[in-house]
């Protein structure tokens, strides 16, 4: 997915990844509405100027339940991405993915697609002609060290994913390992993303890794989040457009939805991100100069087509007057 933005901010990421004013055991951010596409309107949750990343995920859109039984959809056409990984996860609906590889695959709730940019890909998100009326899902990014920022770019498709019982909850292990079951994704930091459903009544606790940080959403509805009992601290109250953030040092974690029909969750989680990077519009990069250039190179046709897309590419942004760089 595309930051639409015609004038998007150039976004600083210091290396501790997050700002002083982020020091709870669990703090709650809100996310800033965002529209893609045709109008598709999305909840942006990662980056904050309060919390820049969450390990090495370095941008988190969640949107919908959206109905689209009627009209386009969701209409994202050919864009360029560099430094970092594509995660698209779906909880309803369907989504069309192509891209400059080649690759033409359809995204269904409960699996994986993963693109890795590297030095550059074009890719492209659509509704297909023949969809569910509902669309609910997530478009993250992972930010790529630098030994992995410039390689080869990549597409992979995960259609199955360890599942696992977790007490009262069930636990999709959709990137990482959680309680010894690994994700068939690669990915090159060390991080976690799961997707956790908790039935009415229950109340899920997760064990943490202490050396992670964690970003905690509720997909369904109000739900609570917060560290276990004999953790670092109560809980707080979340629902879409809210994030809980838990920093280094909490081993567990208790969620437990509110609604009468339970409900889901997505954590994800890693080790704060060392590498100070600055991400401007759809390029993660490390200087001001690398952005330029990627622009340049998107502009001269650099990243190559997307077949069988029948859109026109989007056009980048005007660079900002002011120096793109790292704080």
């Amino acid at each position: 997915m595309s930051n639409l933005d015609p004038s998007p901010e150039p976004v600083a990421l210091a290396a501790d990844g997050a700002s002083p004013a982020v020091h709870r055991a669990v703090d709650v951010l809100e996310a800033r509405k965002a529209a893609v596409g045709d109008g598709t309107e999305v909840r942006r949750l990662l980056p904050q100027r309060a919390l820049r990343t969450v390990g090495a995920w370095c941008f988190l859109d969640h949107y919908g339940p959206d109905d689209v039984s009627a009209g386009p959809g969701m209409q994202v056409p050919p864009h360029p991405h560099t430094g970092l990984q594509t995660a698209s996860w779906l909880f309803g609906g369907l989504v069309l993915h192509r891209d400059s590889l080649g690759s033409e695959q359809l995204i269904r709730p409960g699996e994986l697609n993963l693109m890795t940019s590297g030095r550059g890909i074009a890719h492209s998100e659509q509704s297909p002609a023949q969809r569910p009326a509902v669309l609910h899902g997530l478009q993250l990014w992972i930010a790529l060290p630098s030994s992995r920022r410039f390689t080869e770019p990549g597409f992979a498709h995960h259609a199955e994913l360890p599942v696992l019982r977790d007490g009262d909850a069930s636990v999709t292990v959709v990137a990482g390992e959680y309680r010894g079951e690994q994700s068939p994704a690669t990915v090159y930091t060390p991080l976690v993303g799961l997707e956790v459903a908790v039935p009415a009544g229950a109340a899920a606790a997760l064990a943490l890794r202490p050396d992670f940080e964690y970003g905690v959403l509720a997909v369904d509805g109000p739900a609570s989040a917060g560290a276990a009992p004999g953790a670092d601290g109560p809980g707080v109250n979340i629902e879409p457009g809210l994030m809980a953030h838990l920093p280094t040092g909490v081993s567990a974690l208790r969620l437990a939805p509110f609604g009468p029909d339970g409900g889901r969750f997505f954590v994800i989680g890693g080790e704060p991100f060392a590498e100070r990077l600055v991400m401007w519009w759809n390029f993660v990069a490390r200087t001001g100069e690398e952005i330029a250039r990627f622009r340049a190179d998107w502009a001269a046709g650099r990243f190559g087509e997307v077949p069988g897309d029948p859109g026109e590419p989007l056009a980048a942004p005007p660079l900002p007057g002011v120096p793109l760089r790292p704080r």
